[in-house]
């Protein structure tokens, strides 16, 4: 069957048995090419609603004299005979297309099918996304009028071309497992996978750029090519080639802008490598500080061969500036350089624990064999084996767990070690001459002591104002009820288990011992946590504060653990520690009695007693004094959804030995180091020595002339308890400004609950009916999709919480209006804010400005620096918190901003003044 008809549908709505057809669109492929086409517009019956009208251009008039389906259904079930059924969500259009069909009293579809969305899952496991219009800007598919039918049908039909083509590249063990999979998936792809194997066994294929282990084929590694020597010029001369007026960087950027303060930045990190100095650099927003830092990097890493390595906060900034950055860097610079960069272990494939996962397919639900098919595809065309390259099914990430590099990976032999893509990361970041990294890892290596990054002794910290976080994270720990179970259930079912049954069998012993003993320690962990949900919940639910999710944070300190209740959480705990106790040492008598000692029992111990010693510093150990230990419940969740944290109170000192005092030069650079001009609260958090270099770098942008702040005087007073009208005022006034900026608009807050009740508020007005609300926690997505979805709606309004104060760029158009609703302070009843105020408290010092004061400024410029991403960025910051002028400390956060126009009003002159300014 060579004919393939692909059909895309408009509709008045999503729900079959009651939206009508308004539009059909039909493109039929034959032999590899369009042959026909079919379209019309439809008479649904009813109103077509405004949305949809809006999105797709169609209207009452236009369907008022089209025919109704009946008048061309038999034409529609002639089209598709012997034939593929072809659309981009199958489930949709052919749903649509029965129900109409049995309306008519005709015969429903039962074409064999396929879904263009699953099959570019497969096919293209990295696209950035699978919505058609994506899909089209991706692959280079012109689309010229999206959210019309025949459009639609067009780009579909032309994505499926491509995804044939696709398919005939892959090598002959990629489609013998995809044949195996074929069964579990919605699209029926038998065919076209087994006439793909056929013209694979009768050709002579050449498949030498795949290797294979255990019959898994992925892409052959090619070696990275090796940098050279800096042609004879010294730092100076070479930052001349790159900024002159002539320039690399002019000739080499479209629309170069001359960025005061890049060259300047560049020269400060290069004296500090030249002299081994340490160094705090702030850099504005604008100023192009990645370019800036990684300039005197490469020339110092080729010129004297010396390694730098480049940290940053999350993996998503590491790949931008391998993606971005570096490829910009390497068109400035007149030599070649090796990049490499290196996560955490987990997120590797592991191909020996995936190949054996291909073999068990019996119990995979659908997410489970696409997430098996999209790896398979994806692992002939991955150079990184980094999981972060795919966007994978909901449930997906839960089978990934399973395939992921771990510790049990560590313990295989080095030849097994040849197929590993973690440690074929490793291998290149010894070969690099710049390593970038991300915060996490940094500190597992800086305090772990296994060496998992190449020797360096010169590093450069971006978004150095999370590295504190991060540290404090590593030296502290998580347990919550879900990760307890699974790593109870998986030793119950795995080698362990097996091996220990066969074991009994041979000591004569009976089995119910390990059966007992693992079913007694999740009942007694289980009871744990529901007392733990019902101690905090019942006892203190109303007087602690709530995360940014909405949890309930309880602190785990002296005063609030009197009780006879936390007693009996201490002896419960310490039950659990002692069935634990047991269970570990029947897994170390299992490894005793194996001739070799399995890889996966002495996983299982380490993992019993990593639990162990986790239950032994929160409920056992006294180290209130060190560490902050704090329990967060779901509200309304699970009465076993607890979370167990611990961090230290203080790492300075911990940071100064480990970190400063062993590295040559360190500098640490962010857009938010300082507050009024002062390093001295970041340099003291992260145990900074006190000879260091410390220099700003201003903004290029022209504050005065793109921004105005507005701050209104006549809100109601919230520390007075009137919350319900400052609320209500925050939201009218979002009204208002949506109304001049026409949407554009992102309004941060400091807490989710008034995120919650914001949006609740802002529903209810009609007049919000034209704009379309994208809110954090309440909109499903990422943040990542969040904002795209923002981008996409002409009139949205965008509400986030902590996330959103940093790392959005949103430039341009997009948005011109930045509302914060509150200054962040953090509450003074966050268990870890609450424990350092303690502290400082015992010591005569004063909480309030050694640490309340400074997170909130920093927090506020973080905030402040979304709006003005561009010099030619124009907009409002309207803060509708009067402290920030009124209060004694108002200036710190206006003297730690840059100098912009302040207009501190009534709310109706605010309005006005924002209606002239735009």
């Amino acid at each position: 069957m060579d004919k393939y008809v692909v059909v895309d549908l408009e509709t008045t709505g999503n729900i079959t048995h009651s939206d009508q057809i308004i539009e059909v669109g039909i493109v039929v492929i034959e032999d590899n090419e369009i042959t026909d086409e079919f379209s019309t517009l439809l008479q649904p019956g009813k109103s077509i609603p405004p949305f949809v009208s809006n999105l797709t251009g169609i209207t009452d008039q236009d369907v008022a004299f089209a025919p109704k389906f009946a008048e061309i259904a038999p034409d529609i079930v002639d089209i598709f005979k012997e034939s593929y059924l072809i659309a981009h969500n199958v489930p949709f259009d052919l749903g649509f297309l029965n129900s109409e069909l049995e309306s008519v009293e005709l015969q429903r579809l039962t074409n064999p099918v396929i879904d263009t969305v699953e099959l570019t899952r497969i096919m293209y496991p990295q696209a950035p996304g699978y919505k058609l219009s994506q899909l089209a800007e991706y692959l280079h598919i012109k689309h010229k009028d999206p959210h019309r039918a025949l459009s639609d049908a067009y780009v579909t039909a032309k994505l499926f071309l491509k995804l044939l083509e696709k398919l005939k590249s892959l090598p002959a063990k990629t489609i013998a497992h995809l044949l195996r999979l074929e069964k579990g998936l919605k699209s029926d792809l038998y065919h076209l996978l087994h006439d793909q194997q056929e013209r694979l066994e009768k050709s002579i294929s050449n498949e030498r750029r795949y290797a294979s282990y255990r019959g898994v084929a992925y892409k052959s590694q090619v070696e990275e090519q090796s940098s050279n020597h800096v042609p004879g010029l010294k730092f100076g001369e070479f930052l001349d080639r790159i900024y002159e007026e002539n320039g690399t960087m002019s000739r080499g950027i479209v629309n170069y802008e001359e960025r005061t303060g890049q060259r300047e930045m560049s020269e400060y990190i290069y004296d500090a490598f030249r002299m081994n100095n340490h160094a705090l650099i702030e850099a504005e927003t604008g100023t192009g500080k990645t370019v800036a830092y990684l300039l005197p990097a490469v020339y110092e890493a080729v010129n004297h061969n010396r390694r730098i390595v480049v940290s940053t906060y999350t993996t998503q900034l590491q790949s931008q500036i391998l993606e971005e950055e570096i490829p910009l860097v390497e068109k400035l610079i007149p030599f070649s350089i090796n990049v490499a960069l290196i996560k955490g272990k987990n997120h590797y494939l592991d191909l020996e624990k995936f190949a054996k996962e291909l073999d068990v397919s019996q119990s995979d639900n659908y997410d489970i064999t696409l997430t098996k098919a999209m790896i398979l595809v994806w692992l002939t065309e991955t150079d990184t084996g980094d999981i972060d390259e795919l966007l994978l099914p909901s449930s997906g990430y839960l089978f990934y767990q399973k395939v992921a590099t771990d510790s049990e990976s560590d313990q295989r032999s080095e030849s097994r070690k040849e197929n590993s893509f973690y440690y074929q990361a490793r291998r290149r970041a010894e070969e690099a001459d710049l390593v970038i990294t991300n915060h996490a890892l940094l500190c597992t290596d800086i305090f772990s002591g296994e060496n998992i990054l190449p020797e360096y002794d010169r590093i450069i910290v971006d978004e150095a104002h999370h590295l504190e976080d991060s540290a404090s994270r590593f030296y502290g720990m998580k347990l919550d009820y879900v990760t307890f179970q699974h790593t109870l259930n998986h030793i119950g079912s795995t080698n362990s288990a097996k091996a220990f049954d066969v074991i009994l069998e041979e000591e004569n012993a009976p089995r119910n011992s390990w059966i007992e003993n693992l079913s007694k320690t999740k009942y007694e962990v289980d009871e744990l946590f529901r007392t733990l949900y019902q101690f905090v919940w019942k006892e203190h639910h109303n007087r602690f504060a709530r995360s940014d999710t909405g949890r309930i944070q309880f602190p785990l300190v002296r005063e609030n653990l009197q009780g006879e209740q936390w007693k009996v959480i201490i002896e419960m705990a310490k039950r659990v520690i002692f069935f634990l106790g047991e269970l570990n040492h029947l897994l170390v008598m299992v490894k005793n009695k194996r001739t070799v000692a399995d890889v996966e029992i002495r996983n299982s111990i380490d993992k019993v007693n990593d639990l162990k010693e986790k239950l032994n510093h929160l409920f056992v150990n006294d180290n209130k004094d060190t560490f902050v230990n704090w329990i967060e419940i779901e509200a309304f969740g699970a009465k076993n959804a607890v979370y167990l944290y611990s961090e230290p109170r203080d790492i300075s000192n911990t940071m100064t030995e480990l970190f400063f005092q062993k590295k040559n030069s360190v500098i640490l650079t962010s857009a938010t180091l300082t507050m009024k001009n002062s390093f001295s609260f970041i340099q003291k958090r992260l145990g900074v020595p006190n000879e260091v270099v410390k220099k700003r770098i201003q903004s290029p942008f022209s504050y005065q002339n793109q921004v105005r702040l507005m701050v209104p005087n006549d809100f109601p007073n919230i520390k007075s308890g009137n919350i319900d009208g400052f609320l209500y005022a925050t939201c009218e006034t979002i009204l208002s400004l949506a109304e001049i900026t026409s949407g554009r608009m992102m309004i941060l807050f400091t807490s989710y609950d008034m995120l919650k009740r914001a949006h609740e508020l802002i529903k209810e007005m009609r007049e919000m009916d034209n704009y379309i609300l994208i809110a954090q926690g309440i909109t499903s997505g990422s943040r990542t999709r969040l904002k795209k979805n923002f981008q996409s709606f002409e009139k949205a309004i965008l509400l986030g919480t902590s996330s959103f104060w940093e790392g959005v760029d949103i430039p341009g158009d997009d948005l011109s209006c930045l509302v914060i609703v509150r200054l962040p302070f953090q509450p003074p009843n966050h268990p870890i804010f609450e424990a350092k105020s303690t502290y400082l408290r015992a010591q005569n010092r004063n909480p309030f400005y050694e640490l309340a004061l400074p997170n909130a400024v920093l927090r506020f410029k973080q905030g402040f620096g979304r709006l003005i991403r561009s010099s030619t960025d124009r907009g409002i910051v309207f803060v509708c918190d009067a402290r920030l002028i009124n209060s004694s400390y108002g200036k710190y956060f206006t003297d730690s901003i840059p100098n912009v126009p302040i207009s501190f009003n009534s709310t109706a002159a605010l309005m006005d003044q924002a209606r002239d300014w735009f």
